[in-house]
């Protein structure tokens, strides 16, 4: 499974988002469900399931899904 696809699951799940939902399309605070609390879970869930660690600068910086995409291409080294 490529990164962008992981990286779709981890959104829907961690956000607990519908099917239907564009995730690509997400930005923080875009939709109740990514509140601080949310972005908290969010940063968990990529963490996790791509094995990096994102820096305190990158968690503030991370808002939205194409952002996060291209954080995580650079940290997994894709």
């Amino acid at each position: 499974m490529d990164i962008e696809t992981r990286l779709r699951k981890v959104f829907t799940e961690a956000l607990d988002l519908g099917d239907d939902v564009d995730v690509a399309a997400l930005t923080y605070r875009g939709i109740d469900a990514w509140d601080s609390v949310g972005h908290m879970s969010l940063v968990a869930a990529i963490e996790d399931e791509f094995d990096i660690e994102l820096e305190t600068d990158q968690v503030i910086d991370l808002s939205s899904f194409e952002v996060a995409r291209k954080m995580v291409a650079e940290l997994a080294g894709a």
